[in-house]
């Protein structure tokens, strides 16, 4: 049966975006954030001290453990890999920067992923265009590509994306597993190696890094998918039996690989349930919101054109398969302890969904979101500036003055190389506004040019010419200095209730020797998380520890320990 299909595009409508423009704008975005900057509170920098732990011999590889205490998330392959980097990372080399490559490769993964599971669902045949009656339609491979690179730029411009995608964190292995697994369901139907292989490295490495539940979800929710998508076989039962054996070999990986997480601890009971309150809920919409945004309406626009496939009795992969993703993500983000990071993994999806919403746009919509996004992402470049000068120059007042009062005792310095980054990213974007005013106007991504590129103009800003700033608002390093002012690194500190961001600030800036403070050894001190009204916490036995400095954060004034020393 043929189903209603709202695309009507024509061949000129899915010209080729340039690759040199495109690979240049997810180059900008993925390595503005992973440079030049210390590990930040409080994920980031947790992760990187289980990983220094491993390379040293602290903890076990099995159940890695930073002084005894275990990840609040419990994964494996993160912490492997940033692990395995340390140990390889030759004597006197930024070792905190070569840890964040792996990650920026999964973060890469993430964009490919995204690309080719857009790509296959727009070569699915109830996603094709509608045929015109005298030829003229959209070609198959170019209206995919087309569609293909119109998921990427929605994923680029996510705002969630751009902090948790460069991190150095376990939720960021898991986006680009997630986005692998989602290729390899997307492919299934025309490839058979590579869509196999990638879907067993990617159930694995979304179970190892931390999502064993998502990656049993995602694997036998795509596996039945599948198999219901009997459109692949057109009629040829041989092939309709190869896609049931192929769907029950997915749902046997998944489940093989849900057990073997189970049986190396990493099944976590974190499940919380949602509380019947307006703060609650609210506070959840929100996120959904600004965390997804532009994809979302977009994704909504698309289910509402698409609907008559959609919610049909014949499975439709193109929708099903993101929708399956979407929903499944944004319900675990309901249960979940971090809803931001659970989040995250439904962003591949989104940005496909929101995709095939391109070919249905109405030229009022497009010209919205256009004049939408030039507005709000030129305002923002603009404000982004504006405090730049004032921080070197001291004018205007106010901003410089804000500044002051938020950051004490940060001092700003001009430096040349990022200062040419961000001018030459500012003029690229002048450009680019007068490009799409005037060329390109038929091609279907041309609505999601600007998103995209307005959202990596004021990463690359905020990572070049506000870095100083948001580095010293974010790092740990001037409680490290604080610290190790007053404790000797050839000095025993035993620590008492300080979180694993603390210690693995202490332990990688300061390199300070701590100890947990249930081991029995005769350190000369002792840091402790302090007690209300930053006062000493009454767990602290006084008759042994005497008070001497309370060291706290210049800006974030919550982080704080008490250093005590042995009477």
């Amino acid at each position: 049966m043929n189903l209603p299909n709202p695309a009507i595009v024509a061949q000129a409508s899915v010209r080729r975006l340039p690759r040199p423009a495109l690979i240049l704008l997810c180059l900008a975005f993925i390595g503005a954030g992973f440079i030049g900057r210390d590990a930040w509170r409080t994920a980031d920098l947790s992760a990187l001290g289980f990983m220094a732990a491993l390379a040293r011999g602290d903890a076990s590889w099995i159940h890695p453990t930073l002084l005894g205490i275990k990840p609040e998330f419990p994964a494996l392959l993160p912490y492997w890999i940033g692990a395995l980097v340390l140990n390889w990372t030759p004597a006197g080399w930024p070792a905190d920067f070569w840890v964040r490559v792996p990650f920026a490769l999964l973060l890469t993964l993430a964009f490919v992923g995204t690309w080719y599971g857009s790509y296959y669902l727009a070569r699915t045949p109830a996603a094709q265009p509608v045929a015109f009656a005298f030829g003229g339609e959209a070609k198959p491979t170019d209206y995919a590509r087309a569609m293909a690179d119109g998921g990427l730029l929605a994923f680029l411009a996510s705002l969630g994306l751009a902090q948790l995608g460069h991190e150095t964190t376990p939720a960021l292995a898991q986006l680009g597993f997630s986005a692998l697994l989602f290729y390899a369901l997307s492919a299934l139907p025309y490839h058979r190696t590579a869509p196999c292989v990638s879907a067993v490295l990617g159930l694995a490495g979304l179970a190892l890094s931390g999502a064993p539940a998502l990656s049993l979800m995602f694997g036998l929710g795509g596996a039945c998918i599948h198999a219901m998508d009997k459109r692949t076989g057109a009629g040829n039962d041989a092939v309709k039996s190869y896609i049931t054996l192929e769907a029950i070999g997915l749902a046997t990986v998944s489940v093989i690989t849900a057990v073997f997480a189970w049986k190396l601890g990493l099944w976590s009971w974190k499940v919380e349930w949602p509380a019947l309150t307006w703060a609650y809920w609210n506070g959840h919409i929100q996120l959904l919101l600004w965390f997804t945004w532009p994809a979302w309406p977009l994704a909504l626009y698309s289910v509402w054109r698409w609907r008559k496939q959609l919610f049909n009795l014949n499975i439709s992969r193109h929708l099903s398969l993101p929708s399956w993703f979407i929903v499944t993500s944004v319900g675990t983000m309901l249960l979940s302890g971090a809803p931001d990071r659970t989040l995250l993994l439904a962003l591949p999806a989104f940005s496909a969904m929101a995709a095939f919403a391109l070919p249905t746009l109405r030229r009022q919509v497009a010209a919205l979101i256009d004049w939408f996004t030039l507005l709000f992402f030129t305002g923002c470049g603009v404000i982004i500036w504006v405090v730049w000068i004032a921080m070197q120059t001291g004018t205007p007042p106010q901003p410089a003055a804000n500044v002051t009062r938020l950051a004490p005792g940060y001092e700003a310095s001009f430096q040349i190389l990022p200062f040419l980054f961000a001018l030459g990213a500012t003029l690229a974007w002048g450009w680019l506004v007068r490009w799409r005013a005037g060329r390109h106007r038929a091609a279907i991504w041309k609505s999601l040019v600007l998103p995209a590129s307005g959202a990596s103009l004021c990463w690359l800003l905020l990572m070049t010419l506000w870095m100083p700033l948001l580095d010293y608002a974010q790092s740990a390093r001037t409680m490290v200095r604080q610290a190790t002012q007053i404790v000797a690194r050839d000095q025993c500190a035993q620590v008492l209730n300080l979180d694993t961001a603390q210690i693995a600030a202490l332990q990688w800036y300061g390199q300070l020797n701590l100890r947990p403070a249930s081991e029995a050894a005769a350190c000369e001190w002792l840091l402790t998380e302090p007690g209300a009204n930053s006062e000493i916490s009454s767990i602290v036995d006084r008759s042994v520890w005497a008070p001497h400095t309370l060291v706290q954060h210049p800006v974030a004034n919550s982080e704080m320990f008490w250093i005590m020393k042995r009477r």
